[in-house]
């Protein structure tokens, strides 16, 4: 302590007295390259850089620059000061305010284009300080022009329209239809329905995008026809998309992390990848969770009323007009036409990405290390150009569709994926709104500063904090970028590295899970036509009851030390959370309608008085239990005939085991139209 405090001082004498001779330029060495930064300009100047790219470069400066803190400080000074072109709110909590706006704004108004929009807005405001010439050119220019420009961003946008005309192609082959029907003959149940949307989105774990498409497109159709909601379809696609992509080491995400570890300085970034996997908690658990949620039927929250109305037959309120779907019937498609397209589409998105690597070049890197170089928006593009061309020949020699259908199939599926290319684009423009206020060094200080002290508890924290950036600012990709340089450099070469750099990597796919504007979350929506606010609200539960024991995981992990049995006892955590909220929940039912109208609708007035006790009383508490059917038991023994016998019988069954089954429910209804208005 005492040594740190002697470098802190002698750091402060020597900034202090550079400043005090007139000189504000400091050099920091980064693999012997020389950067020199003036951090009295705000602007680069030639070869000496301003205090905006000394910030900017905060994951270098960080560690190597001696000085750093001081420096950081005049630097940040400088922005804010800055009468032209600086921003006041940089780098303080201001910066992730917009975000957080529009986030509340979308779960309060159910409205997401209006609510980006607004937080977008936000941005620009706090980023001109207020000015209205400087809030629209901000906001248009920078924002939506910028982001939508660029390339990678232009790379996902063309590899939508295309997967979604290979959709709306197969669609109009009936290729869907037959696999809907071949699926009713394998698949039998609901829970097998779910299953294989499970094990199919595990098995596609190239790219979380191309999962969520894929696998909606070709789920959908099994799932609706065995009574699964499309809530439920869009919660197990997004779930199965980032967390599998995160623990796949042949994988777009796993080429990300490790390219963001190596440029912070890791030795092998994709070594660190692959010895982070038994720690990445929320992606294991929530896989786990998932299989336990479709095998024992258990649903809670907002997603049992969708699960219920779903399985009695009633209207989906979550789910959202296809425009791929409202196409003629083709009797002369076959499931071929559905799984020849998609495998090869992803054999070509695979070959694609790893010539993007550099795979066929001349260098020759290898297959891991093309995939770890490989840039996904340009492999996804040309795997889905080759899909695309290969299916229009493959469909013309079938003889399932003209030609002019193949073309037609292009604007189809163009108009299929424009609410997901706008909420795409506003989500952009609102990452850059923040990356301009400095969101990054704001969560950044907020590590290396009142977190950096809790030494064993420091994975649990960079957990929660990469959680509440991804769900800001809507991207896990970007969380990376952010926080593992900072990770590294603050937990360097130690055992807790591993460990610390997992909870980052897991903070940001739970938070991009949960986000109503991470993109991937967009993808489930489109993928399952499902709400997207509906999507976003019934999943959220789910998400929050695996963080919360990631959460835990994450807190004992330092002080268990083996890696296997952190695992193990994440996983004994995970089970008996969820077999303790079951055994809560058991008795709970969605009654708030049906005892609604039973209080106000009986028509007989003893009945009602009965009916008005029971119903309030199960209203309070969301249980069916002795007390609350006692009077009402009671009642009918004074009434004779098969009626009220056939409801005793009913309700004393209902008694038994707290819950409502559809065969229940539906006797109990029955016998209640008898008696209300």
């Amino acid at each position: 302590m005492k040594t740190s405090l002697l470098s802190l001082a002698a750091a402060a004498a020597l900034v202090f007295g550079a400043f005090a001779d007139g000189s504000s330029t400091v050099s920091v060495v980064v693999d012997d390259s020389t950067n020199t930064y003036n951090l009295a300009a705000l602007a680069d100047d030639g070869d000496v850089k301003g205090a905006k790219s000394y910030v900017d470069a905060y994951a270098d400066n960080v560690r190597y620059d001696a000085d750093f803190k001081a420096n950081e400080s005049a630097a940040l000074a400088t922005i804010r000061s800055d009468k032209e072109s600086g921003v006041s709110f940089y780098g303080t909590w201001w910066a992730i305010f917009p975000p957080i706006l529009a986030i509340l704004l979308a779960l309060v108004t159910k409205e997401v284009y209006s609510s980006l929009f607004v937080g977008i807005v936000a941005g620009g405001v706090l980023y001109s300080g207020f000015s209205f010439e400087g809030t629209l050119v901000h906001v248009a220019q920078k924002g939506f022009i910028g982001s939508v420009a660029d390339p990678y961003n232009v790379g996902i946008l063309l590899f939508l329209v295309l997967l979604g005309a290979l959709v709306a192609m197969m669609n109009k082959t009936g290729a869907s239809a037959a696999f809907g029907r071949w699926a009713q003959t394998h698949i039998k149940s609901r829970v097998g329905a779910q299953v294989a949307t499970i094990v199919l989105g595990m098995l596609i774990f190239v790219d979380d995008y191309f999962n969520c498409l894929t696998v909606g497109s070709v789920m959908r159709p099994v799932t609706d026809a065995k009574k699964v909601s499309r809530a439920k379809l869009s919660y197990l696609i997004d779930a199965t998309a980032a967390p599998i992509c995160i623990i796949a080491p042949i994988s777009s995400w796993a080429a990300a992390v490790a390219g963001f570890a190596k440029g912070a300085g890791a030795e092998s970034g994709f070594s660190l990848f692959i010895n982070a996997i038994p720690y990445n908690y929320y992606a294991i658990l929530t896989i786990l969770a998932m299989f336990f949620f479709a095998l024992t039927k258990f649903d809670f929250g907002p997603m049992k009323r969708h699960e219920a109305a779903v399985s009695e037959g009633l209207p989906d309120l979550g789910a959202i007009e296809d425009m791929t779907e409202q196409l003629a019937r083709n009797d002369r498609g076959r499931v071929i036409d559905l799984v020849v397209p998609v495998v090869v589409l992803i054999a070509s998105c695979m070959v694609g990405m790893i010539y993007s690597g550099g795979y066929f070049g001349d260098g020759n890197p290898g297959f891991v290390q093309a995939f770890s170089d490989s840039d996904a928006s340009v492999g996804l593009v040309f795997g889905s150009i080759v899909a695309i061309v290969f299916s229009v020949f493959f469909f013309l020699c079938r003889r399932v569709i003209s030609f002019r259908d193949c073309m037609e199939a292009f604007p189809e599926g163009f108009k299929a994926m424009v609410p997901a290319i706008m909420i795409l684009c506003c989500a952009w423009a609102l990452k850059t709104m923040t990356d301009s206020l400095g969101a990054k060094i704001f969560i950044s200080d907020l590590i290396n500063g009142p977190a950096a002290g809790l030494w064993n508890f420091l994975p649990a924290i960079i957990f929660v904090i990469a959680i509440v950036l991804a769900f800001s600012t809507g991207t896990s990709w970007g969380t990376f970028g952010i926080l593992i340089p900072i990770v590294l450099a603050a937990v360097p070469g130690s055992s807790m590295t591993i460990v610390a750099v997992s909870a980052c990597m897991a903070g940001a796919v739970c938070g991009d899970h949960c986000s109503p504007i991470s993109d991937t979350t967009i993808m489930a929506s489109a993928g399952a036509q499902c709400n997207h606010i509906v999507h976003v609200g019934t999943q959220l539960p789910y998400a929050l009851a695996v963080a919360a024991v990631s959460f835990v995981a994450y807190v004992l992990a330092p002080f268990i030390g083996n890696v296997w049995l952190s695992l193990g006892v994440a996983v004994a955590l995970l089970f008996a959370a969820l077999f303790a909220m079951k055994a809560v929940l058991r008795g709970r039912a969605d009654l708030g309608p049906v005892m609604r109208a039973l209080v106000s609708g009986a028509s007989e007035k003893a009945f009602a008085k009965v009916m008005r006790t029971m119903g309030k009383e199960i209203l309070a508490d969301g249980k069916v239990d002795f007390e609350d059917t006692g009077t009402l038991l009671s009642f009918f023994k004074g009434i004779d005939g098969a009626a009220a016998a056939e409801f005793r019988s009913a309700l004393l069954k209902v008694r038994e085991d707290g819950e409502i089954s559809a065969e229940e429910s539906a006797k109990l209804e029955e016998m209640i139209r008898k008696f209300v208005k």
